[in-house]
């Protein structure tokens, strides 16, 4: 039998975790599109903003901001010097519990000396280096002193070295003596350029334990090194004159061997000349209340560091930036697993964005929405379109189907038919078949398909108002979901029907889906609905078998025309040329048999008056839709003049 073992999943993306939801943030990113960002500001913004699931990268970023500031109030760099403090005060009242009841001169001596020693901690210390303690516990108490000075002073140039050095015994002191002496010998023969493969080897076997992190070359222990003494460099900065000077003058004492203090030297110098290009001279003002020692000090300082490395990795603001560029290790660290989920999402959910095809390069190099992304968008545009009509209760029409009405009466199939099976007849054929034969099987005999009528093949033309006034009063966008979703009607349920998306300001101009999807708004006087219109009846013309339909959107009445030599004149007031222009454009285009709706947007009683005249001289309507509606205006306009076609 197989066995199978469960546990804990430590490597890669979460398997049992949601899908990403491409549909939420290409909804999200065509919004922004419409709304006038480019595709690649509009992905940044849904990337900074997340995600109803997911916290985006502003969120992130405060996060770590917060973090840091909390590092930064809460404590302060007096840790060391106040514990050494601590255990000097008691060394000293021990010694002189133990002078106190002996009647001798040499003891009246010994606490002389003692009341005598300076005020300084550092000083004190340093003169009590040579001191003969008679007190066992005061003797303990500098002895505690010495290591709690090696300890720091370790700690602070080697990460992770907290747990090896708990309960130092004389050996271990020279362990660390050998290891410093061995280090410093490796960093020189690199420094030189030498090939350190087989030193570094033998070091690591010799004193890998002192390095939790594991290197496997030179090069990463430099790395660590020298991001850790550059950390500890930093807090120093950060101490005031007095502190840095009580700490150079204690630091003599690290161990009791004042050694090894010149070989924590020569270190730093070596990783200095090694990596010249870590932070050593930068700084950090700490206020809080509670002290740090030297290890928590540099821990704090590599934090700080870490925490500023991450906040440009999230802020993406480099040349070259990507999410994966983004240390997820470090950001648990930093915050928790649950910010290194989210920043994973939203890698995720940028590579499945291109890797789906919905963002691809334009021929310049920008990004753009794919053809795959616009039909998504306008999926949704259409639905809402039809929950837009459901509400106003207009007759819901399907968003699919075959290329005909049925008419209600079927025949037997033929080879070469397309129609869909009327499955009810077709399986009653197949029961009265086989009713004496046996079970029920389909054969082809059996097959009855539903009869339709041949539809009518329509030319239609959406020009849509792309002045300055749409975008100033909020009818951007409504104005570019509603061609999305009638362009997704057209070429889902009507395929055979010719869609032309014509937009005017001062000049018109025929473009394509996502061109319009992408198109900006720009400040520019001039409505040319005779332009548009002139662009219409092109198209109209190319179609001459099919049915024409002409719709209009727009805020404004005509305050431009085209002249004979291809320039726009503009007037506000409109000219008369203009308007006479405008409506013969009209008259021509109920020559070929269409009819003008217009679609018109705001409370312009002058447009009103205009596009009343328009709707008269074309056989066409006017219809004054709010913002919400005005998709299901456009579109059920449509609807209805290829069903009275």
């Amino acid at each position: 039998m197989s066995r199978f073992s469960y546990g804990p999943w430590h490597d890669g993306p979460d398997p049992l975790a949601p899908p990403v939801d491409l549909r939420e943030a290409l909804d999200a990113i065509g919004r922004d599109v419409m709304d006038g960002r480019s595709p690649r500001s509009a992905l940044e913004e849904l990337l900074r903003r997340g995600t109803a699931n997911t916290s985006g990268l502003d969120e992130l970023s405060r996060r770590l901001w917060q973090r840091r500031s909390q590092l930064q109030r809460r404590h302060n760099l007096d840790g060391t010097l106040q514990r050494v403090r601590e255990l000097l005060d008691e060394a000293l009242r021990a010694e002189k519990a133990e002078l106190f009841p002996d009647p001798d001169d040499d003891a009246r001596f010994r606490e002389a000396q003692l009341d005598a020693l300076p005020s300084g901690t550092a000083a004190a210390v340093r003169e009590l280096a040579e001191y003969d303690w008679r007190s066992e516990q005061a003797r303990e108490s500098y002895r505690q002193i010495q290591d709690l000075l090696g300890q720091e002073l370790m700690e602070s140039r080697f990460q992770g070295m907290k747990d090896a050095l708990q309960n130092m015994r004389p050996e271990d002191t020279e362990r660390i003596r050998a290891m410093m002496a061995d280090l410093n010998d490796l960093l020189l023969s690199h420094l030189r350029g030498e090939d350190t493969s087989a030193k570094f080897a033998q070091f690591m076997r010799r004193h890998g334990d002192f390095f939790p992190e594991n290197p496997r070359n030179t090069e990463e222990l430099v790395d660590a090194l020298a991001q850790r003494a550059a950390a500890a460099q930093r807090m120093m900065n950060s101490m005031s004159e007095r502190q840095r000077a009580e700490l150079a003058e204690l630091m003599g004492n690290a161990f009791g061997d004042p050694k090894l203090v010149e070989q924590i030297a020569s270190l730093d110098a070596n990783l200095r000349a090694l990596r010249p290009g870590e932070d050593w001279t930068g700084s950090a003002r700490f206020r809080g209340n509670q002290p740090m020692g030297l290890g928590e000090g540099a821990q704090a300082m590599a934090d700080l560091a870490e925490i500023d490395a991450l906040a440009e990795q999230l802020a993406q603001s480099y040349p070259g930036a990507r999410l994966e560029d983004i240390d997820l290790e470090a950001l648990e660290r930093q915050l928790d697993e649950d910010a290194s989920v989210d920043a994973r999402r939203l890698s995720e959910l940028e590579r499945e964005l291109r890797e789906q095809g919905l963002l691809e390069r334009a021929p310049d190099g920008s990004l753009r929405l794919s053809p795959k992304a616009l039909r998504r968008l306008g999926q949704t545009a259409l639905k809402d379109v039809v929950n837009a009509a459901r509400r106003q209760g207009r007759r819901d029409s399907r968003v699919t189907g075959a290329a005909g009405e049925p008419t209600g009466a079927t025949r037997p199939w033929q080879f070469g038919d397309t129609e869909p099976w009327d499955v009810p007849r077709t399986v009653r054929n197949a029961v009265l078949r086989g009713a004496a034969t046996g079970p029920v099987s389909l054969d082809v005999v059996d097959v009855e398909v539903t009869e339709t009528e041949q539809r009518a093949r329509a030319a239609v033309a959406l020009c849509v108002d792309t002045s300055w006034s749409m975008v100033q009063d909020g009818r951007w966008v409504p104005m570019k979901r509603t061609a999305l979703a009638l362009h997704q009607l057209v070429s889902t349920r009507f395929r055979t029907d010719a869609l032309q998306l014509v937009t005017f300001g001062r000049h018109a101009k025929t473009v394509e889906l996502g061109e319009l999807v992408g198109l900006e708004g720009v400040w520019e006087q001039g409505t040319n609905l005779h332009h548009a219109l002139l662009l219409a009846g092109r198209h109209l013309r190319r179609h001459p078998d099919a049915h024409p339909v002409v719709l209009v959107v727009t805020d404004g009445e005509p305050t431009a025309h085209l002249e004979r030599d291809g320039e726009a004149r503009f007037s506000y007031p409109p000219q008369p040329a203009t308007l006479r222009k405008t409506v013969a454009e009209v008259d021509a285009l109920a020559k070929l048999g269409a009819s003008v709706s217009v679609f018109m947007l705001g409370e312009d009683p002058k447009l009103e008056e205009f596009v009343k005249l328009i709707a008269r001289r074309s056989g066409g309507r006017v219809v004054n839709p709010d913002l919400d509606g005005l998709g299901a205006a456009v579109v059920g306009d449509y609807l209805h003049r290829r069903q009275s076609r």
